[in-house]
């Protein structure tokens, strides 16, 4: 298992390292030589591909010296740029330059030619400057020469590969916080343990890809249960996925509700009945306005059909008597996406999850009716609340109260700011802590969408391994949405569902956009379709 740490926590994890017998030597060696493994991933082949190493003056440059001697050896054109000084007996340095590879330092290269040179043609471009002790703002060294390499790179019609050590140059890793000089990497490669400041805003937007490699530190002690928060690599996951034995029927793997869509968002409750079938589930019912299953039927006859009462095409308040008599028949409801949020509907909801209308912050003033408490009273098993569903519930300050046991939210920020009261840009700057905080109010899973989704419990909390714009298009969290709720209705507690199925989900848009060939135009429906190759996957998918 891979904790996410502060700095003092990876500085506490190396020193225990060393107090066990592994040296600083060691480590930097293991560094080096995972940053060129990562890089000849990404290359069929290095012969001549021209590398720029950016070399500060610690054990990250040092890692980056390493790094530059095994690409060497793997028959790239490498280049070490010392932009901080080195010691002069530095055996790294002295090691490539007795290669006859170029090593140039800042201090002596005038008007930063040799740099702009070394720029203008570099294929990669390998940032070894500071490592995530680091603190703003950047010494005026790193700043003029982290300009510098913008200037160049903006100027160039082809962009450098770029891969960060450790973190970019200009990130602070435990806040987040960036400097205007730090250069946006393809991959960054965190030696050991994520540093929790990279997966913040604006952090998180400079980053890349981010790669953890270990380097055999051990991992820190045990935290207090409250505290545990955890990368969730293919290793965590795949031991979540439920068992498909050859002798289940639809029965043995659940059944789930589908309240979702209306007139102007049909395709909603289809994504996620889809997404509950493609994760798993045995039977999947959507509850829609009638007009919803004419346009709907043919594009998944899997799904059985629950017709609800509506206005004008949206589901109004007598929805709520419906669905009280059928809940309780299913493992599992999916709620919200695409639902609208008309008066009618807010309505409907208000009496189904029997919220208290004197607490209403909406602006409609319907009166409570008593057939509330009876729908109520109905047992109700675990709800997925997203979209729509979320921002009406937003308007009743007792919903917290009223949702079923295993409740699982699943928020963008917008939807989390709605929740919270708190701004967009507060949310962003601390997702962690945000989501965490929130989950153990409420006493759901909080699952805040975006770059790096944030999955957390009362106890828990795991950081999802990806960051796609393959899922930037319209529906994929209905997608996100219906296949958590299959989850949890073929058994999968709360919040393994919840990482799972998020797991899953961005996986799923990566296949999706190896098959279309780009993530630029994947579609929801194809997020959905790939889900179970996603799961299929995880069998073979490195940790």
């Amino acid at each position: 298992m891979t904790r996410i740490v502060t700095v003092e926590q990876m500085k506490a994890m190396e020193a225990a390292a060393q107090a066990a017998g592994l040296s600083v030597e060691e480590m930097m060696q293991r560094a080096g030589e995972a940053i060129a493994a990562e890089v000849r991933k990404r290359w069929e082949s290095l012969a001549g591909v021209r590398v720029v190493v950016l070399v500060g003056s610690g054990h990250n440059g040092g890692d980056g010296l390493i790094a530059a001697d095994a690409l060497a050896m793997a028959g790239a054109q490498v280049a070490a740029y010392v932009v901080l000084p080195r010691a002069e007996t530095d055996k790294l340095v002295a090691r490539l330059a007795e290669k006859g590879l170029l090593v140039a330092r800042a201090d002596q290269d005038q008007r930063s030619r040799v740099l702009k040179n070394l720029l203008s043609s570099g294929q990669i471009v390998i940032d070894a400057i500071l490592g995530t002790g680091a603190r703003l703002p950047l010494p005026g060294p790193v700043a003029d020469v982290l300009s510098t390499v913008q200037g160049v790179l903006e100027e160039r019609r082809d962009r450098p590969f770029i891969v960060a050590v450790d973190c970019p140059s200009g990130a602070d890793c435990d806040t987040g916080a960036l400097a205007p000089e730090t250069l946006a990497a393809d991959v960054t490669i965190s030696l050991a343990a994520p540093k929790i400041g990279l997966l913040n805003f604006p952090a998180v937007s400079k980053i890349g890809e981010l790669v953890v490699a270990d380097i055999g530190v051990p991992r820190s002690p045990d935290p207090e249960p409250a505290d545990e928060l955890v990368w969730a690599g293919s290793h965590l996951v795949r031991g979540m996925v439920p068992l498909r034995p050859r002798t289940g029927h639809k029965g043995t793997f659940g059944s789930v509700l589908i309240v979702a869509g209306s007139i102007n968002y049909p395709g909603a409750a289809e994504l996620a009945a889809r997404a509950a079938y493609r994760i798993g589930a045995g039977l999947v019912t959507i509850a829609a306005p009638a007009p919803l299953q004419v346009a709907l039927a043919g594009a998944l006859p899997e799904a059985t059909w629950l017709l609800l009462p509506h206005e004008m095409g949206v589901t109004s308040e007598g929805a709520a008597e419906v669905l009280g008599r059928k809940r309780e028949s299913y493992e599992a409801v999916v709620f919200g996406p695409g639902l609208g949020v008309e008066d009618t509907t807010a309505a409907f909801v208000q009496r189904f999850f029997a919220l208290s209308s004197a607490t209403a912050s909406g602006g409609f003033g319907f009166v409570q009716r008593p057939e509330s408490a009876a729908v109520a009273a109905t047992p109700m098993p675990a709800c997925v609340l997203d979209a729509d569903g979320l921002r009406l519930l937003s308007r009743f300050a007792d919903w917290p109260a009223r949702v079923p046991a295993g409740t699982v939210l699943t928020p963008h920020p917008g939807e989390m700011a709605a929740l919270t009261g708190l701004s967009v840009e507060e949310i962003q700057a601390d997702r962690i802590a945000v989501a965490r905080r929130f989950a153990k109010l409420w006493k759901c899973v909080v699952v805040l969408k975006g770059a790096y989704t944030v999955v957390a419990s009362g106890t828990r909390a795991c950081v999802i391994p990806f960051a796609s714009t393959a899922l930037a298009h319209a529906g994929t969290g209905d997608v996100l949405a219906g296949a958590i709720g299959g989850l949890i209705a073929q058994r999968v507690e709360s919040f393994s569902a919840a990482t799972l199925g998020a797991f899953a989900h961005g996986w799923a848009a990566e296949l999706a956009a190896l098959d279309v060939g780009s993530e630029r135009g994947v579609l929801a429906s194809e997020v959905a379709n790939h889900l179970p190759r996603a799961l299929e996957d995880l069998a073979r998918r490195p940790s």
